[in-house]
């Protein structure tokens, strides 16, 4: 078991550990809930440990299709064991089906399918918002290396390809879904951070409910039973 060491970094839903070795870091996932940049918050015993399985799953079958990932194993029921990268400040989000905040941008209606994937990137800032960038902002901004970004474009669409098809095999629609990336300790670009219905929308195929922190953003309904769903599925 790896030794967790200095606290490197606390944000709104995990806490970054530094082990004995330089080049790996330990994820352990609180219980806190947060929505709209942490204005709503809330504490629900167990959120940290869906989250980090549901994680580690989805990384553990993303490598099986040649995506690389900062994940090396699981821990324990909260914590996992992952690559030290470093971190860009961009958020690539992949959308299948328009909700959230292409609906209040652009006009789309709630639940119209998209003739083909739409890739955004959006600057990592809570005091902004997150606000949606270009690829001249990037450059400009320095926000992550230029060459990077095809890569990060072609691998958000490939996650989005194997995990459309592993949702859609359970009943479930991957409406649209959340990555960041940054530079591994072998000098290669992998998703960071964690994939999980903090940072997907999941719609059940047939009652068109929502099984993601829309849940909690909204009050739509437990949002453990969702998060709970969505594991039993794709254990």
């Amino acid at each position: 078991m790896p030794e967790k060491r200095k606290k490197l970094y606390e944000g709104k839903a995990k806490i970054v550990y530094e082990t004995e070795e330089r080049d790996k870091l330990i994820l352990e996932f609180k219980d806190t809930a947060t929505a709209f940049d942490g204005v709503k918050k809330a504490e629900l015993e167990g959120k940290g440990a869906l989250n980090n399985t549901i994680s580690s799953l989805i990384f553990e079958i993303l490598e099986r299709h040649g995506v690389r990932t900062h994940f090396i194993r699981k821990l324990s029921d909260r914590e996992m064991l992952v690559w030290r990268a470093e971190r860009f400040l961009v958020e690539v989000v992949v959308r299948n089906v328009a909700a959230g905040s292409v609906v209040k941008r652009l006009g789309f209606k709630e639940g119209e399918r998209f003739k083909k994937p739409l890739v955004e990137f959006f600057y990592k800032n809570d005091e902004l918002h997150d606000p949606l960038v270009c690829e001249t902002h990037i450059e400009l901004m320095n926000l992550a290396p230029m060459e990077a970004l095809p890569s990060m474009r072609e691998t958000a669409l490939k996650v989005n390809e194997v995990l459309s098809k592993l949702f859609s095999d359970k009943g479930i629609i991957l409406v649209d879904f959340k990555l960041e990336f940054g530079k591994l300790p072998d000098g290669n670009v992998g998703i960071v951070d964690e994939i999980s219905p903090d940072s997907m929308r999941l719609w059940d195929a047939e009652t068109g409910e929502k099984l993601d922190k829309d849940r909690f953003r909204f009050d739509l309904g437990d949002l453990l039973e969702g998060y709970r769903k969505v594991l039993e599925r794709i254990s």
